[in-house]
């Protein structure tokens, strides 16, 4: 477990490789795994297959988007770990159930990762052996998902950061270029970003970026244009 969280903490700021690391150390970390995957359930219904560890799991992420039933969704919307000891003999999601056992997978646990509003995660389990996972499985498995979870957000976190630190950079040269070309302020500046997005209905991101690659101002309609209390837009 302590080489796992190190591997976790070493990937900062990369998601991919961090849940690549989670799905890959949970295989070597919890009693009983073969395969690994996790899933990621976005509007609390269509489900991704992320750093699956084989095909299996990425068939049976698949299968139980198309199904709408299975363990990872039940895991993700009830807040709690569940098991399959036996696919051949698992009642809850029949249909699920059989599909796994046509993939050669026999028992599951899966384990929730995150909630951000209708968007979830489930840390997901598999072994073609039934009845592979005990008490001691659960309790790694649940110590595992915690430390996951947690390397997870800071990756996604320092990722959202260093995007909006970017967006940023670009905004500011898009305004440099605009004080230097009209000689104002960088609140005016800003200000003809903001009017060309709005009239334009564009994304003020994609209005400076347009700036800083053309190093033109994006055209606005001539009326509009008239009626801006700011520099001419034309080209």
């Amino acid at each position: 477990m302590g080489l796992a969280a190190r591997s976790l903490q070493e990937r900062h700021g990369d998601v991919e490789a961090t849940l690549q690391v989670i799905t890959e150390s949970a295989v070597g970390v919890v009693p009983g795994v073969e395969e690994a995957s996790i899933s990621y359930v976005t509007g609390r219904q269509r489900i991704e297959a992320r750093a699956a560890t084989g095909d299996p799991p990425r068939e049976l992420d698949e299968i139980q988007n198309r199904l709408g039933e299975g363990p990872c969704l039940d895991a993700v919307w009830t807040d709690s770990t569940v098991r399959i000891d036996d696919m051949r003999s698992e009642a809850r999601w029949p249909r699920f159930a059989a599909a796994a056992v046509e993939l050669g997978v026999l028992s599951a646990v899966s384990f929730q990762l995150f909630v951000e509003g209708d968007n979830l995660g489930a840390l997901n389990l598999y072994s073609r052996q039934p009845a592979a996972f005990g008490e001691e499985s659960e309790d790694v498995g649940l110590v595992f998902a915690a430390h996951a979870a947690v390397a997870l957000a800071g990756a996604r976190h320092e990722t959202n950061l260093r995007t909006g630190m970017g967006n940023r950079d670009v905004i500011g040269q898009a305004k440099g270029m605009l004080m230097e070309r009209y000689a104002i302020s960088a609140d005016r500046a800003f200000a003809v970003l903001a009017r060309v997005s709005q009239q334009t209905n564009r994304r003020l991101l994609d209005v400076a970026t347009e700036l800083t690659v053309t190093r033109a101002v994006p055209e606005i309609p001539a009326s509009a244009a008239a009626r801006a209390d700011a520099p001419s837009t034309s080209r």
